[in-house]
Parts: structure tokens; C-alpha cells; sequence
């Protein structure tokens, strides 16, 4: 008897049941990722899942540059906003300077608005 209670309360320890795929997904923006995509094409794509948002990017050298950046984009929100857009910039030798990443950010929401007019959205 006591074993029998001891297993039922190891089993009910057992936390959660896992989440199905797709109950994680966040509505993402569309013209955000795919302007996200454009603009650091020069970047390889390591993964990028339009579920969560997430485009994760290896290093890559700028045109132009002699620097390789790597870089990090969630797209959190189905607004077409600045604040729907995360982005992480890095070179090897660590973060990008603050600037840098604005005109990576701005450039990623340029070519979101550049998008969306072209879709005729507006």
C-alpha cells in the first residue's frame, strides 16, 4: 500500500502535459518578417520559424564591409509597429554599436512599409 502510494505521487509530479505544436504561435506581422528576411539576406538563415517569430541568422560580412555580423529577429506582434521588432546585432567580437542597429531596424521597417504599399494594404 505504501508503495502503490508512493509511485501515484512520483506520477503526479510528473508537471504538465506537453504543449501540442501550433499553441505556442504568435501572430506575426508579415510584411515585418519578410522585410527582415530582405534586408539581411546577406546574413545565412540558421532557422527561421514564422510560428514563435524567430529568424536566427549565422555569420555573415555585410556588402561593402569587412565586418561579419550575426543577428536575431523576433517579430512579436501582428502590428505593423517598431516595437513589434527584436533585434539583436553582433559581430565576433561581440554587440554592434547602438547606432548600427537603428539603421538596421529602420531599414528593416522601411522595407516593411516599401511591402505593405506595394501589396496595397494601405
Amino acid at each position: 500500500m505504501l508503495m502503490a502510494l508512493l509511485v501515484f505521487t512520483l506520477a503526479a509530479c510528473g508537471g504538465a502535459a506537453p504543449t501540442p505544436r501550433g499553441a505556442e504561435n504568435v501572430a506575426v506581422n508579415r510584411y515585418l518578417w519578410a522585410a527582415s528576411l530582405d534586408v539581411l539576406s546577406f546574413l545565412p538563415v540558421q532557422s527561421a520559424d514564422p510560428f514563435t517569430g524567430v529568424i536566427t541568422t549565422g555569420f555573415g560580412t555585410a556588402p561593402g564591409s569587412g565586418r561579419a555580423y550575426r543577428a536575431t529577429v523576433q517579430v512579436t506582434d501582428p502590428a505593423m509597429d517598431a516595437r513589434a521588432l527584436n533585434l539583436s546585432l553582433q559581430t565576433r567580437n561581440g554587440p554592434v554599436a547602438i547606432e548600427t542597429q537603428r539603421a538596421i531596424e529602420d531599414a528593416i521597417l522601411s522595407r516593411a512599409r516599401q511591402l505593405r504599399i506595394a501589396d496595397g494594404a494601405l
